[in-house]
């Protein structure tokens, strides 16, 4: 845990350039919003206090997990009740009015930066921090006595992020925005070291020089770095770290860098899982997000994604051409060509090609759910099996039963949804439909095109069709009309 400090996180950029009516911190990135990340970042580092500076308008409320502010006035700022309160899960909101830069947006949040504390400031659109640079930062801060501490990496290809500059002694001077055309100075464009837009600072210190920044620059905004500049023209210590990883200076302004984020944060998921024991066959094809669990020797084959709160077991092998999403599987099940949402699939259960498990499936252990197949709301039972091209929706098939090819459940009347209860060891011609509501018993069989509209005794047959009738010389007779 690192010393006990307040981290404030910028978030109240329009995002324009994301080109997106969905705000940019909102936007997922691999399972959650990109505001999640350096949410949960400073969270697993032992923030002390949270507080995220927001726009006017309160769009990101709901993505930090926020319960809504009382309905204001007609006409009202739906972010006005929030001020610096507390918000959601020990997150505090502060409103930037105005989008008049990073050093604006930092002093919105004044009133809940301690004087005599440590405040560390990060960007909501840098989403790959680790808790452990966090834990560093704070340290480092608190051991060098600075009154600012930054931190900084060296790029190849340093493009749009403020260069590091520094005297001939190497000590920092200041950082030259390139946000703008004439911000910086060709020499200065030519620094590959950059500003991580992560910084640590004496309370105090941070805010006597917030009021001091001016708006000499392009855009006449307000830039946080020349806090720096200031605390060093007052005779404060500056003091800079050095990120091990430059995949931290990753930000996110555009759809293109959302992309490039994702990549790597991707990298990162699956590298993790693989050095758990899971065999990942092709991960440029491979998408699973954050939350995913997967346990050892499960295989995930080409073109697969896991999405969601899924969970997947060891043994497994899901896909290839599959997508799960909030699903459970258990051990040693195969899921293969398939879609699965919100459903679970048990031990040694087998899935697809070409499955389709909706919302409220339940494969129990070694049931098997085939090709063609699509099954929603419904339990199958353990050793069960439906094989091929059947619909089964809101219904009870009981253990070791069989559904014939092209079997279906007729579960809505046109106004309600009716449940279907087949028990154990049924044994189902191909093309039945059970017409809900329906009970067919324990060791019943039903013979192929049977319409099934009544319950049927265990150990019975049920036969519906029409009696079959040949029309002899049938085809001659019409040739000859």
């Amino acid at each position: 845990m690192m010393p006990a400090v307040t981290v404030v996180i910028l978030a109240a950029g329009r995002g324009t350039r994301m080109r997106s009516a969905t705000p940019k911190l909102a936007h997922d990135l691999c399972g959650r919003p990109l505001l999640a990340w350096p949410l949960a970042a400073a969270r697993a580092a032992g923030a002390a206090r949270v507080v995220v500076v927001i726009g006017p308008g309160g769009d990101l409320i709901e993505t930090i997990g926020a319960a809504a502010p009382a309905a204001p006035a007609a006409g009202g700022d739906p972010s006005a009740a929030a001020g610096s309160g507390a918000w959601g899960d020990g997150v505090e909101l502060a409103v930037q009015r105005e989008p008049l830069g990073t050093a604006d947006a930092v002093a919105s949040a004044a009133a809940a930066i301690d004087r005599d504390g440590v405040v560390i400031v990060l960007a909501g659109d840098v989403p790959l921090v680790a808790p452990e640079l966090l834990r560093a930062l704070a340290e480092a801060h608190e051991a060098s006595g600075a009154a600012a501490t930054m931190v900084t990496a060296r790029l190849d290809d340093p493009s749009g992020y403020g260069r590091v500059v520094r005297d001939g002694e190497g000590a920092f001077v200041r950082v030259a925005e390139t946000k703008v055309a004439g911000d910086a100075t060709e020499d200065e464009l030519a620094i590959t070291e950059v500003n991580s837009g992560i910084y640590a600072f004496d309370g105090g210190a941070l805010l006597d020089a917030l009021a001091a920044v001016g708006t000499d620059n392009a855009q006449a905004e307000r830039y946080l770095p020349e806090v720096l500049a200031i605390l060093r023209e007052r005779g404060a210590r500056i003091a800079t770290i050095a990120a091990s990883d430059p995949a931290v200076v990753l930000g996110v302004n555009d759809q293109v860098g959302l992309a490039a984020v994702r990549a790597e944060a991707q990298r990162r998921i699956q590298e993790r899982h693989m050095l758990a024991g899971v065999t990942i066959v092709q991960p440029a094809t491979t998408t699973i997000d954050f939350g995913v669990e997967i346990g050892e020797d499960a295989v995930i084959e080409p073109c697969t994604q896991l999405l969601g709160a899924t969970r997947v077991g060891a043994g497994a092998t899901v896909g290839p051409h599959t997508t799960l999403i909030d699903a459970l599987l258990g051990e040693r099940v195969s899921a293969v060509h398939s879609h699965l949402v919100r459903c679970e699939v048990r031990d040694g259960a087998s899935v697809g090609p070409f499955a389709y498990l909706r919302p409220g499936a339940l494969l129990r252990e070694d049931s098997k759910v085939g090709t063609f197949v699509e099954v929603k709301n419904s339990d199958i039972g353990a050793g069960a099996k439906v094989p091929h091209l059947s619909y089964v929706g809101d219904t009870d098939l009981g253990a070791q039963s069989n559904l014939g090819a092209g079997s279906i459940t007729a579960n809505y009347d046109g106004t309600s949804k009716h449940r279907t209860t087949i028990g154990a060891r049924v044994h189902g011609g191909v093309h039945t439909s059970f017409v809900a509501p329906v009970t067919v018993g324990d060791d019943s069989w039903t013979a192929a095109g049977t319409v099934v509209t009544g319950d049927v005794p265990p150990g019975a047959l049920a036969v519906a069709r029409a009696r079959q009738r040949n029309v002899e010389h049938y085809g001659e007779r019409r040739a000859q009309r």
